[in-house]
C-alpha cells in the first residue's frame, strides 16, 4: 500500500499532474477573480429578475457551491440546472450563465442554444471548444480562460477556476451582496493547501487520516446549508479521483426519511461509513441535530466520523472543504492503489453516446 508521507510512492501512482493542480488551486481562483474584473457583461445584466447556471459534472460544482453560500445574500432567485434544456421561465429578464470547462458538453451547449432563443442575457464560461465559437459566433459576453494552473486537465481539478468565476460575475452584476473576500480566501486555500499536503506527515494531516477511514468503504457524506454545494462537489472528486462510491444527503432532510433506512440490508453496516461535515456557523437548529444523528447511526451499527472546519467564516469554510475534500480524494485513490486522473468509463460513456 502506498505511504502517503513518502512523495516518491505518490509519483508513481499519480502520472496525471493531479497533485500539482491540487497544489495550484489558490492560484486558479486568483487568476480567475483578476481576469473575471476585466471581462464585459450583457448590456442591463444587473436589472435580469433571476440567475440560471447551466453546467454538468466538474462544470457544474462553481454553480452549485455559490448557489448553496449565497442563500442569504442572493438579490434574485438563483438555480443550478443539469439538463438539455432549460426552464420555462427563462426569458428576456433571465441572466443564463453557461459553464462548459471543456466547451464541448452537449447538454450545454444544447442549454445555451435554448436560453439565445428565448432571449436571455447570456454570459459564457469556458477554455475554448464549440462553446468558445458559439459565444464568439453570437457575440455573447464570456470568460474564456487558459488553464494553466491545472495541468491534469481534469475539470473537477479546475475548481478554483470555476468557483471564482461565478462568485466574482455574480458580484459583478450585483446579484449578491459580499464584500472583497478575494485575499481572505486566497489565504485560507494556502493556509489549507500546506496543511493537508504530501509534506505533512500523517499523525498531523487529517485529510490523510481521514481517507484511511474511508478505505474500502461506501462514503456517506452529511451536511447542511451553505456546505452542501461544496460538500456535492466532495462526493463528485470521491466517485471520480477516488473511483469509490459516495452519496450526499443533508440535513434536517435526511432526518425525516434516511434514518429509517438503516435497518436493510444488514451487510450495509459492512460497508457504508457516514462522514459528517460539521460547522458552528450552522444554524443553531440544524448544530442540534448533528449529534443526535450520529447517535442514531451508531445505535444502528454504522461506523461514522465527523469533520469540524475552523475557518472563522462561511465564506472561507467553502474553500477549507474544498481542499480538504479534494485532498482526502486524492489520498484515498493513493491507498486503492490507482492513478486519480483518468476517467475510462465517463470516457467510455460518451463515446458510446456518439455512436
Amino acid at each position: 500500500m502506498t505511504n502517503l508521507d513518502v512523495l516518491e510512492d505518490i509519483k508513481k501512482l499519480d502520472k496525471g499532474g493531479f497533485l500539482s493542480s491540487l497544489q495550484l488551486i489558490p492560484d486558479q481562483f486568483s487568476q480567475a477573480w483578476e481576469e473575471m474584473e476585466k471581462c464585459k457583461l450583457p448590456q442591463a445584466s444587473s436589472s435580469c429578475q433571476n440567475v440560471v447556471i447551466c453546467g454538468m459534472g466538474g462544470s457544474a460544482l462553481g454553480g452549485r457551491v455559490v448557489d448553496s453560500l449565497v442563500y442569504d445574500k442572493a438579490r434574485v432567485p438563483i438555480e443550478v440546472f443539469t439538463e438539455y434544456t432549460m426552464p420555462t421561465y427563462v426569458n428576456s429578464a433571465s441572466f443564463v450563465i453557461v459553464f462548459s470547462y471543456s466547451g464541448n458538453t452537449e447538454e450545454t451547449l444544447s442549454a445555451a442554444k435554448e436560453a439565445l432563443s428565448k432571449g436571455a442575457k447570456i454570459f459564457g464560461i469556458t477554455t475554448g471548444g464549440k462553446l468558445a465559437e458559439f459565444l464568439k459566433k453570437n457575440k455573447l459576453a464570456s470568460y474564456v480562460f487558459n488553464p494553466k494552473y491545472n495541468p491534469s486537465g481534469q475539470p473537477r481539478m479546475g475548481l478554483g477556476y470555476a468557483i471564482a468565476s461565478i462568485f466574482s460575475l455574480l458580484s459583478k452584476c450585483a446579484f449578491i451582496r459580499y464584500g472583497n473576500e478575494k485575499e481572505d480566501i486566497n489565504f485560507t486555500l494556502k493556509k489549507f493547501v500546506e496543511e493537508f499536503d504530501v509534506a505533512a506527515p500523517e499523525s498531523k494531516n487529517l485529510a490523510k487520516t481521514f481517507a484511511r477511514k474511508l478505505l474500502h468503504k461506501a462514503v456517506v457524506l452529511m451536511a447542511s446549508e451553505h456546505l452542501v454545494g461544496i460538500s456535492h462537489a466532495f462526493a463528485n472528486e470521491l466517485n471520480e479521483n477516488s473511483k469509490t462510491f459516495s452519496a450526499l444527503f443533508d440535513l434536517p432532510e435526511a432526518n425525516h426519511h434516511l434514518m429509517e433506512g438503516l435497518r436493510f440490508p444488514p451487510k450495509a453496516k459492512e460497508l457504508l461509513y457516514f462522514l459528517f461535515i460539521q460547522s458552528k456557523h450552522y444554524t443553531p437548529q440544524v448544530q442540534k441535530r448533528y449529534p443526535i444523528t450520529n447517535e442514531v447511526f451508531k445505535i444502528n451499527g454504522y461506523s461514522s466520523s465527523t469533520y469540524v472546519t475552523s475557518s472563522d467564516e462561511k465564506v472561507l469554510e467553502i474553500f477549507e472543504v474544498l481542499m480538504f475534500g479534494s485532498y482526502v480524494s486524492f489520498y484515498l485513490a493513493m491507498l486503492n492503489g490507482i492513478d486519480p486522473t483518468p476517467i475510462p468509463w465517463v470516457d467510455y460513456f460518451k463515446a458510446q453516446l456518439v455512436r
